[in-house]
């Protein structure tokens, strides 16, 4: 597909400094089609009481009207911060209460929209919304897209903030709808029972950066470890990982170290793992950075606890372990069953995790193994993720 016109909602900001599927997204369409991504506004509520890191003072700068909404990020793509604040909705007592609230918000960021795609001349576009289940419930009645797509890629309705109405609203949303995408055949299942146009889809892996053949030298901080290194990358949360199990974990096999790279909630932060000799959080690190963190372990794990948020999520993470050859343990998801059950090992319980550990530990080295994870991580690049994507619209297009 080139040459469309793409307007892209997140509820995922372009400032992350996490790995993200929605960028990575963007700036694969952006190679061939023009993308205007809109960085959804803060409420009023972060803006007098949010973490005022470097996100929130870009925010407030763009709201104050000290720098320029409008940030070019190649040729064809734009990200257009929302020079205005809107109301919280999250608290709101009723449903009625919320839905006009919520719609107020939603038309001042259409009329928004409407006058940056107006100023690059965006026509005939196709809106895209990645999970935004609030801030975009009304955009396709405002903006008037040529085309609608709703892009589910996470249990976000699971989430205490979302649980009041967020059930609802995302149905609603999926509905109304000309497409929905989903990143796992689980989440397309619940969805088909709003929209029959509704496809799963895999996310991709920036094998530009997550390439095991470049030579990587492993961080001052990993390199002072002894082998074997378990290692996990990514946010370490009581949400999707399961802290009662990696405790057991530890304990069984003091010989080997459990590395965390990545930030901690405070469930994690004030947990018994912290004093464990075998355990170590190195905390936060760059996203250029974690090809050398996951160089420097022997097997990649991703112990998850199960959930309504975990058991249909995509791992992307699992991806970019596969990219750098390693071998993996990992939770039994659906969706590792569904489609990493051949490059992985799958445990369901803590003496099924310490096997696994024991026969991964022993894959350390094969390189024929090795290869053949790297070949099946590059089946699952942002290209072929995209391509999907071009695919379901064309084909509802020719409808």
């Amino acid at each position: 597909m080139k040459n469309r016109d793409f307007i892209i909602t997140s509820l995922q900001p372009w400032d992350i400094e996490i790995g993200s599927t929605i960028k990575n997204t963007a700036l694969e369409i952006s190679k061939t089609n023009r993308v205007l991504y809109i960085n959804t506004p803060m409420d009023y509520s972060t803006r007098f009481r949010g973490n005022k890191n470097a996100a929130w003072k870009h925010r407030m700068d763009v709201v104050k009207k000290r720098v320029s909404p409008i940030r070019q990020i190649n040729e064809r793509m734009w990200v257009a911060d929302c020079p205005f604040c809107v109301f919280p909705v999250g608290g709101l007592p009723t449903a009625c209460l919320f839905d006009t609230v919520n719609r107020i918000n939603n038309k001042m960021i259409a009329d928004y929209i409407c006058k940056v795609a107006s100023r690059f001349g965006f026509t005939d576009y196709i809106h895209l919304i990645d999970t935004d289940i609030y801030r975009s419930q009304y955009l396709k009645e405002y903006i008037k897209p040529a085309l609608s797509i709703y892009y589910c890629r996470d249990f976000v309705i699971g989430q205490p903030y979302w649980k009041k109405n967020g059930a609802r609203l995302e149905a609603m949303l999926a509905a109304k709808s000309d497409i929905v995408l989903t990143n796992s055949t689980q989440f397309a299942i619940r969805f088909k029972k709003y929209n029959l146009n509704t496809f799963p889809i895999e996310t991709g892996v920036n094998l530009e950066l997550y390439d095991a053949r470049k030579k990587w030298e492993v961080p001052e901080d990993l390199k002072h470890i002894p082998s074997p290194i378990i290692g996990y990358v990514g946010s370490v949360i009581a949400l999707r990982l399961d802290c009662n199990l990696l405790m057991d974990v530890a304990q069984s096999r003091p010989q080997y170290n459990f590395v965390f790279i990545g930030p901690e909630d405070e469930t994690f932060s004030n947990h018994p793992l912290h004093r464990l000799p075998n355990v170590y959080f190195l905390g936060k690190k760059r996203v250029e950075t974690l090809p050398a963190y996951i160089t420097g372990c022997d097997v990649c794990i991703n112990p998850q606890i199960i959930n309504d948020i975990t058991d249909g999520n995509y791992p992307l993470k699992v991806d970019e372990y596969l990219a750098m050859g390693k071998p993996i343990v990992a939770t039994s998801t659906h969706t590792m069953r569904d489609i990493f059950a051949e490059y992985a090992y799958l445990p369901a319980n803590t003496e099924e995790y310490l096997q696994a550990l024991d026969a991964a530990l022993k894959e350390c080295g094969d390189k024929n193994k090795e290869e053949q994870r790297i070949r099946f991580a590059h089946t699952h690049s942002w290209q072929h993720s995209v391509q999907k994507i071009y695919n379901i619209i064309e084909q509802f297009q020719a409808f």
